[in-house]
């Protein structure tokens, strides 16, 4: 593996891809700046070592072409000044020539931050003639940004063919890249994935390429019911992708077919509408009674699922086991980070990634108490899908 561990960047200018993509508020104060921290010691080795650093980052998706002032990197420049505690030079320029001249005046030790790169409608379109400009402003590249790694990109992944023996993983991006392969080719068994969330065809190529690999399959969340309603249990007015009943069924016999247990929830907490202040009841087995929805597992589920986790060597966590963004909903989410963590803390392997899941266990206060939570939830998913990442495989080529 390319990392920068090894190599000392001293008198070198380093380009460095990474994901700034943060979350504003009105005011356009960082509201969680975790994205950014996570790469502060690619960027503070690069500076030790002596070198200037250029970097890239995207934010949001503008669509005119040419500077959107809604997107631009401003508050991201102010903040990573004060991440760094030194001056970070910011152009708003959107002329990659006209970078260049200021790129050309970097001294050792100094930051620049370039303009939202999606300002050039080059970028997503992979173009070559632009990967190469921008492989102009530097000496070496170094990609740190997982989260855009599923992008055939200029800047994540053209760009590296201009770099053969000068590319790099960051330690994000190393660390994402480690556990991800130890996950799904040296997994310690018994391997427990935990798949939740609304839809079964947002996770159907991961259900099928883990099949071959897992021991067990929890499946939780809105896609429960579609897998139930297959099996003809009866399910009230829950969520269901009726066009995906058939697709639940062959997954069914393709997990028999493997010897993969899928373990689905045997009771619920159930509500009369998609309200928190809604009337709720833990209904007796599988069955959900007419006028009633499913908003969470219940406790005999919670215990089942607790056994089965806590049996377990390598667990992956994707998506919530309810609506758990409404605090009467929220238990058996948090009970399954609560397993997790104590599961981790015998010995455990344990990964989390996806959105949902992660705000899931840093909600739980159990984030610490996991082995590896992901920082780029569509990057996760298609690797776990089998997908090859262009961003990966642009450094390892």
């Amino acid at each position: 593996m390319k990392s920068i561990k090894d190599i000392n960047f001293k008198g070198k200018k380093v380009l460095v891809r990474v994901d700034f993509n943060v979350p504003l508020d009105e005011s356009k104060n960082i509201t969680d700046d975790t994205r950014m921290r996570e790469s502060m010691p690619t960027i503070n080795k690069l500076l030790n070592d002596g070198a200037a650093v250029i970097i890239m980052a995207h934010f949001g998706r503008p669509k005119k072409g040419g500077f959107e002032a809604e997107y631009s990197l401003n508050p991201v420049a102010k903040h990573l000044s004060e991440m760094l505690n030194k001056k970070v030079m910011f152009t708003q320029e959107v002329l990659v020539d006209k970078v260049a001249g200021l790129s050309s005046n970097l001294e050792d030790g100094d930051v620049m931050l370039l303009e939202n790169i999606r300002f050039y409608p080059e970028e997503t379109k992979g173009d070559v003639a632009f990967a190469e400009k921008l492989a102009k402003l530097g000496d070496a590249y170094v990609n740190d940004a997982f989260g855009a790694a599923h992008r055939e990109h200029a800047s994540t992944a053209t760009i590296a063919r201009f770099f053969p023996n000068d590319k790099y993983f960051g330690f994000l991006m190393e660390n994402e890249v480690r556990n991800l392969q130890k996950l799904m080719n040296n997994p310690s068994k018994p391997f427990t994935a935990i798949v939740g969330g609304s839809k079964v065809s947002s996770k159907i190529d991961i259900l099928k390429n883990l099949a071959p690999i897992v021991d067990n399959i929890i499946i939780g969340g809105g896609m429960t019911y579609t897998f139930l309603k297959a099996m003809g249990i009866n399910i009230g007015t829950s969520i269901c992708e009726e066009d995906k009943i058939d697709l639940a069924k062959e997954l069914i016999e393709e997990m028999k077919r493997q010897n993969t247990k899928l373990i689905l929830p045997i009771d619920h907490i159930i509500a009369d509408k998609f309200d928190n202040e809604a009337n709720k009841m833990n209904t007796q087995d599988q069955s959900i009674p007419d006028g009633f929805m499913g908003m969470d597992i219940g406790e005999k589920s919670i215990e089942l699922f607790k056994n089965i986790i806590l049996e377990s060597k390598t667990i992956l966590w994707n998506g919530p086991m309810g609506v758990f963004e409404m605090p009467s909903f929220a238990k058996g989410t948090f009970a399954v980070a609560e397993y997790i963590a104590k599961a981790t803390k015998q010995g455990g392997f344990s990964a989390v990634g996806g959105g949902d899941s992660v705000a899931a266990i840093n909600q739980s206060g159990f984030a610490k108490d996991v082995s590896y939570i992901s920082t780029g939830g569509g990057a996760m998913l298609e690797y776990l899908e089998g997908k090859t990442l262009p961003g990966i495989k642009a450094i390892l080529d």
